[in-house]
């Protein structure tokens, strides 16, 4: 009996290290913005929930930053605003909501924030035995560190190796933000690198790559990897099957 217990226990444990179970808040708006309006939108909406709630904004002071994942996440997809909220994100946005209305100030306009789609979802995470595709837009993979190193590979499949590990990198540290350990080893291939194009970042530009790309973890759609994920950069969307 005791040897059963112990096995019982060990299975389950191998079990939820293996899944982990997160809620996955999407809130897409029906009001349309700029690109570049996509920090004033979260400016907006961080003004809005109050700046005593630090996941809208990560900054324990006006020097000092929460390091890590970041779990409420600020996109534009098909022109219009999205807020991404992950684990205990969903939790916090309800500050946003519990103002009474949704007037918002987006840099010099007063916007009526209407909500087109809400979804709440579980979401298993999980290493698979196969393969999922996504795609990748604006990945800021490289720091100035790593860009320097990167610059100096000359072959292109050389490259590719060196962004595969830093996209996998990426993915562990989304892991840890919503208190994932992965346990297995994680495969990743790029298939095909789109485009790589200077993009603004806080002041300065940096490279940012859309990638097409495969991986035995499965990631939520919208869920951002690399630098500058709370403002949009590095959003993952799945390839489905019936998409080329």
């Amino acid at each position: 009996m005791i040897i059963l217990h112990s096995y019982l226990l060990n299975h389950h444990y191998n079990y939820y290290t293996l899944l982990k179970k997160i809620r996955y808040l999407t809130i897409q708006f029906d009001n349309e913005i700029e690109p570049w309006e996509l920090s004033l939108f979260r400016g907006a909406v961080i003004a809005k929930a109050g700046k005593d709630h630090i996941l809208f904004h990560n900054h324990l002071n006006d020097r000092e930053f929460l390091y890590g994942y970041p779990v409420i996440q600020y996109k534009r997809i098909g022109k219009c605003p999205m807020l991404v909220c992950l684990d205990y994100g969903t939790d916090e946005v309800h500050h946003f909501f519990n103002t009474g209305n949704l007037a918002v100030k987006i840099g010099e306009r007063d916007v009526n924030l209407v909500i087109r789609k809400l979804n709440l979802n579980q979401i298993n995470l999980q290493v698979w035995e196969k393969s999922f595709r996504f795609k990748i837009r604006n990945w800021i993979a490289l720091n100035q560190e790593n860009y320097q190193k990167y610059a100096l590979i000359k072959d292109n499949l050389g490259k590719i190796e060196f962004l595969e590990n830093i996209l996998k990198a990426n993915i562990i540290s989304f892991a840890k933000g919503v208190k994932w350990d992965i346990d297995k080893q994680i495969s990743l291939r790029i298939d095909k690198i789109t485009s790589s194009k200077q993009v603004p970042y806080k002041g300065t530009r940096l490279t940012g790559f859309d990638i097409e790309f495969r991986t035995n973890v499965f990631l939520p759609d919208f869920v951002g990897l690399g630098k500058g994920v709370s403002l949009g950069f590095g959003t993952v969307t799945i390839v489905r099957e019936n998409q080329k």
